[in-house]
């Protein structure tokens, strides 16, 4: 069983990036990122990577207060509301980020370059990832036995 309040990444993946909390995507990962982080197990996975980066960008956190407030042991329930407490964000202003995250493909042809390049390692047929968030799905699914 998962315990989700204190995530072991090496054995699991995170949630998925489509994941929501009072709004947010991707910050139910973040918060198991930040919890494995503090407790020494995220394996693989990075703590304030360019999409969490994204998400203290859009809010104004601070990826080090995000941590603090983790390490407290306070629930998803209790660190939407510290979230709410430390950004000024509207909620029309989160949907139309989280939206933008939720449907963001690569551009500039360095950046289909390296998404063809990953797919192509975990499962070069498929022919259905469009989204970063499709791909990081699919990248935590092979990462943890998955086959494409």
């Amino acid at each position: 069983m998962i315990n989700y309040q204190n995530p072991d990444l090496t054995q699991h993946p995170p949630r998925s990036p489509h994941a929501r909390l009072g709004g947010y995507v991707h910050l139910p990962r973040l918060l198991d990122k930040a919890r494995a982080h503090a407790a020494g197990k995220i394996g693989a996975y990075q703590f304030n990577c360019p999409l969490d980066q994204t998400f203290f960008e859009f809010t104004g956190i601070v990826p080090a207060e995000l941590l603090v407030a983790v390490q407290e042991g306070r629930s998803d329930t209790e660190m939407l509301a510290w979230v709410g407490a430390h950004t000024t964000r509207a909620p029309f202003e989160i949907a139309a980020w989280s939206e933008l995250r939720a449907t963001l493909g690569p551009g500039a042809a360095g950046a289909h370059a390296w998404f063809a390049e990953t797919i192509s390692a975990g499962g070069k047929d498929r022919d259905d990832l469009r989204t970063y968030f499709d791909l990081l799905e699919f990248d935590d699914y092979v990462s943890f036995g998955g086959r494409a």
